[in-house]
């Protein structure tokens, strides 16, 4: 059967965009939301349980969280995208070896990043910013929460595999069920059990854990594709395409991880210079940008929802259907991110407060923070979105280039120049000017792509 009747038969094909937009992204976002969720019922219970310095030891923790996404998103959405690519092209036997080689190499490197995390643990704590009031919370956290770290890393970069392979449901299905182990265990660790902040990390390995067994069921048992043990064999030339386009999204955590650090050390810093000090600035970013993953998660699961229509699409030449499915997701993302803005700019203070209480002082740097830092919220979608975008086409390049506008090319610089003129204030003024920047770079360089697709149209 010849490419082009494959293609006719597939959904991703034929299919109304609106429709196909909605079969897979909201059980993407759903994944994603539920991923979101393992940390901010962390820091529900840990505020309400242990109080202003649990909340700060988890903030001190993300950046290990930040490079597990990384890396899995780097693997898992790099065989995602050329998965599709190559099916819409006609060629399924070698998109099922890059998937056989994409799920191999998550699994070694959960195992190895777990490994480094234990034999070098508070070396990396005092890397990312732990006073010494927070460094034993931090210690217990992530000491444990390392443990989960290979099954983080399957679960979250399979379910990628999983959605291309045409199983979004499944896909949710698996991370909504860790997520509910967590929030069941969290409470009955902390408060029955008296754990602590220790008993909030054994809750999400244990649903981390859950997670990753499902994933392999799929594959073992449930998945489309003709997947066989000989394809788990890693290949060298499956390795690079797969890198190729999952740069882009690893690039993008690997940058929020560095801002987050810098941020810590700056809040720190300036933080104790300020009527703050030291700790509240960063007990306080810790709750905020746990929130601000929610937004986030809707807007990545929105574009890894279209990640199979813009690649098979792409990849079959059907470039209408690419640009009207970009349209349709640009205008959710700045829905939701209108949505948000109005939370963030009209309910800061009660949005804080569901993470535990703390001094006048803690609540009003908080305030100042969502008021400021998450201004251009309202155009925050649109960056990852496009990234995810350039990436599902085949453009890896161009999807690195935006994956590193607002993290390292705007808000890096910017977090490090302001202080030294604005004090810890600068940080907060920081924010909305990388957003705004980066949104229109990433604008500019749709408009540019969906010019030269109409031009492929012509000839």
């Amino acid at each position: 059967m010849s490419s082009e009747n494959i293609n006719q038969k597939n959904p991703l094909a034929v299919e109304k965009t609106g429709r196909l937009i909605a079969r897979f992204a909201i059980p993407a976002i759903i994944s994603m939301l539920v991923s979101s969720l393992y940390n901010i019922v962390d820091q529900i219970f840990i505020g309400q349980g242990v109080g202003m310095l649990g909340n700060a030891a988890t903030n001190i923790a993300f950046p290990i969280s930040i490079i597990c996404t990384a890396t899995a998103l780097f693997l898992g959405i790099g065989s995602a995208s050329n998965y599709n690519l190559e099916s819409g092209a006609g060629r399924p036997e070698k998109a099922v070896q890059i998937a056989g080689t994409g799920l191999f190499m998550l699994a070694v490197c959960g195992i190895l990043i777990g490994v480094v995390v234990l034999a070098f643990l508070d070396p990396l704590l005092h890397v990312f910013g732990v006073t010494p009031e927070i460094l034993p919370f931090a210690r217990d956290y992530t000491g444990i929460t390392a443990f989960g770290i290979p099954f983080l890393i399957l679960t979250t970069g399979g379910n990628h595999i999983i959605r291309a392979d045409r199983s979004p449901s499944y896909s949710m299905v698996c991370m909504l069920t860790g997520a509910i182990i967590n929030t069941i265990l969290d409470p009955l660790f902390i408060f029955t059990f008296h754990w602590g902040i220790k008993g909030a990390a054994a809750a999400t390995i244990i649903g981390q854990i859950i997670s990753g067994i499902l994933v392999i069921y799929y594959f073992a048992k449930k998945c489309n594709m003709a997947l066989e043990v000989s394809m788990l064999r890693p290949k060298a030339e499956h390795v690079k395409v797969i890198a190729g386009l999952g740069m882009a999204s690893c690039i993008n955590q690997i940058a929020m991880a560095a801002v987050q650090i810098t941020m810590n050390n700056t809040l720190r810093y300036y933080g104790a210079q300020s009527m703050y000090g030291a700790d509240i600035p960063l007990a306080c970013v810790g709750v905020i940008s746990k929130v601000n993953m929610v937004f986030m998660a809707i807007c990545i699961g929105i574009s890894q929802g279209c990640q199979p229509i813009w690649g098979f699409n792409y990849g079959a030449e059907n470039y209408g259907r690419v640009r009207e499915t970009y349209r349709k997701a640009f205008s959710i993302c700045m829905t939701v991110g209108i949505t948000f803005f109005l939370c963030f700019q009209i309910f800061p203070r009660q949005i804080v407060s569901i993470f535990g209480s703390g001094s006048e002082e803690y609540f009003h740097f908080a305030e100042r923070y969502f008021n400021i830092f998450m201004f251009a919220t309202f155009l925050n979608g649109i960056q990852p979105m496009s990234s995810g975008f350039f990436t599902s086409i085949g453009k890896a390049k161009l999807g690195i280039v935006v994956s590193l506008t607002r993290q390292i090319i705007f808000l890096l610089p910017l977090i490090l120049i302001f202080p030294v003129f604005m004090g810890i204030d600068g940080v907060m003024y920081a924010g909305p000017i990388a957003d705004a920047a980066a949104a229109l770079v990433a604008v500019g360089f749709a408009v540019r792509q969906m010019k030269e697709m109409r031009k492929k149209e012509c000839i």
